[in-house]
């Protein structure tokens, strides 16, 4: 049964499984329940952060609570809350994969970047693409440009995307211009 069938919400479900595949799985019953109530009342700015709060003292560091608070304070706009976010999951995929703890000091050859199917490497790359995105976002361009271009020295075939974000920095101006 799928979990829109269950009346779950799909992106709170898309992160418990995410979590549970890597980064130590073992979510707490009850954390997932508050993880769902999120979801659940994310039309509810207090109540949907509350139950983060709740899933956050079950699960400390887990992997699926971090997601969902990124994913809520993103989806919210709140985007200097999500960067905090963002900069917990680059701690906790750089300790999970092994690497070093400033990104800038990460080399592709420290892990399997080029093998999409690993999952700790692909998650550290996402929380790093997440990480240059909300730098831009927050005017930042310069932090969000080295974050780029670590990604491209990291996943050179660009599995992620990442190049995108490059493109968006190369535009920035240019519509001024004129």
């Amino acid at each position: 049964m799928e979990a829109a069938d269950r009346g779950e919400p799909q992106s709170v479900m898309d992160a418990a499984v995410l979590a549970n595949a890597l980064l130590g799985g073992g979510l707490p019953p009850e954390a997932e329940f508050h993880l769902w109530e999120a979801g659940l009342s994310y039309h509810l700015d207090d109540v949907a952060e509350h139950h983060l709060r709740e899933a956050q003292a079950l699960a400390p560091g887990h992997a699926a609570v971090l997601i969902g608070f990124y994913r809520f304070y993103f989806y919210k706009g709140r985007l200097a809350d999500a960067l905090v976010i963002a900069k917990l999951c680059l701690d906790k995929a750089a300790r999970e994969n092994k690497l070093a703890p400033d990104w800038q000091d990460v080399a592709a050859g420290d892990t399997a970047f080029s093998d999409y199917e690993n999952i700790l490497p692909r998650f550290y790359l996402f929380t790093l693409k997440g990480y240059a995105y909300l730098q831009m976002r927050l005017g930042d361009l310069d932090e969000g440009r080295a974050a780029v271009a670590k990604l491209l020295e990291l996943d050179p075939s660009d599995k992620i995307g990442a190049r995108v974000l490059f493109e968006v920095l190369e535009r920035v101006g240019l519509d001024d211009e004129g």
